[in-house]
């Protein structure tokens, strides 16, 4: 058993190096889970690793008629198992069956959702990799889940983890022009049905659709992850309760952000606004700084570079040598696979000018 491990373990990272885009590493990744862990649905669903919000999900037969409801449970009501929760754990998987001591009725999201659909069980896993959070994935099945195979299963977190990582940010070669028309408005209600949206916001809701392979019906789930989160905040609170974002990159496509605002007017039920534009480089560069592994100071000597500082001014605002300096630069060259500051301004930012 525990060479067969070792394999697909190899396997997986292998998948990774060879895959194009992030979904098609996560297809051929619940493939060879399956030869491991017999399982009769999945989903995975990578997250931005800052909010810790959806920016996709694959889902297989059985699952995508009820996935939608997955993020009223993980947002607006309280169960077992939450994917927020299992992040800070210091053992990340967790069986259903288990955390209800056999009594799975005592999960409403079970009740309501899970025996319906045929499932017994569920196990889900937070796919954490140096303490950053990648991605969610959860195995359904119509029989019990045991402890061993919730111990596989956590076993194999830090290499699909750290496989998410290196698929999740897919850089354009070149400058990618936005949306013509602008950025894009959708109005929807706290139900997050569509009242209203613009010519950019159906053109990038066709682009997140068919990035997830969905129907135009349903609703690209980082619109839905973003709208859930701004639902479970307090209306009227901090000013922060009133928004929610996330960023993301699309493969061959611009880098977008998607931003979720709470609506006030005379209207009781009040609403939803959504704004869909291009990412600046700004928004991006926490995602490109987890993506390539970089440290806190690392992370801040680029914040500093984009400045045009010298390694002069650099030692200065950070209180450290030009030679610490330099060796923090080595480093980060080191890992985005540049040779000079000029190349790294480039490879991080530039490439998101618009033609």
């Amino acid at each position: 058993m525990k060479a067969k491990i070792e394999s697909i373990k190899q396997k997986v990272t292998r998948l990774a190096e060879a895959a194009t885009t992030s979904r098609e590493f996560r297809k051929a990744l619940l493939e060879q889970l399956r030869e491991l862990l017999p399982f009769d649905a999945a989903c995975c669903t990578t997250v931005d690793p800052q909010t810790l919000l959806s920016t996709g999900a694959v889902t297989e037969v059985g699952i995508e008629a009820i996935h939608d409801r997955l993020f009223e449970y993980e947002y607006l009501r309280e169960d077992f198992n939450k994917y927020a929760r299992l992040a800070q754990e210091e053992f990340p998987v967790a069986i259903l069956s288990a955390a209800t001591n056999g009594e799975l009725e005592r999960s409403s999201r079970f009740r309501e959702m899970l025996q319906p659909a045929g499932f017994a069980d569920e196990m889900r896993a937070a796919l954490i990799y140096e303490g950053k959070c990648w991605g969610y994935l959860t195995l359904f099945r119509r029989q019990l889940f045991l402890d061993a195979e919730r111990d596989v299963l956590a076993d194999f977190v830090p290499v699909i983890a750290s496989s998410l990582r290196s698929t999740s940010l897919f850089l354009p070669e070149e400058a990618v022009s936005g949306i013509e028309q602008g950025p894009g408005i959708l109005v929807l209600s706290e139900q997050l049905d569509s009242f209203s949206a613009n010519e950019a916001a159906e053109s990038w809701l066709t682009l997140l659709q068919q990035w997830e392979s969905i129907d135009s019906r349903t609703l690209p789930r980082p619109i839905r992850a973003v709208c859930s989160r701004l639902l479970s905040q307090p209306s009227g609170g901090a000013r922060h309760s009133d928004e929610a974002k996330v960023s993301l990159c699309l493969p061959d496509l611009p880098c977008i952000t998607i931003r979720a605002s709470r609506l006030r007017g005379s209207t009781a039920t009040g609403g939803i606004a959504v704004l869909l534009e291009q990412a600046t480089p700004a928004e991006m560069l926490p995602m490109i700084a987890d993506a390539y592994g970089l440290t806190e100071r690392e992370k801040e000597i680029i914040s500093e570079l984009v400045t045009g500082a010298s390694t002069k001014e650099l030692a200065q605002t950070l209180h450290i040598s030009t030679y610490t300096v330099q060796d923090h630069l080595k480093s980060i060259f080191a890992k985005t696979g540049v040779s000079s500051r000029r190349e790294l301004i480039w490879h991080l930012f530039s490439r998101f000018s618009s033609v």
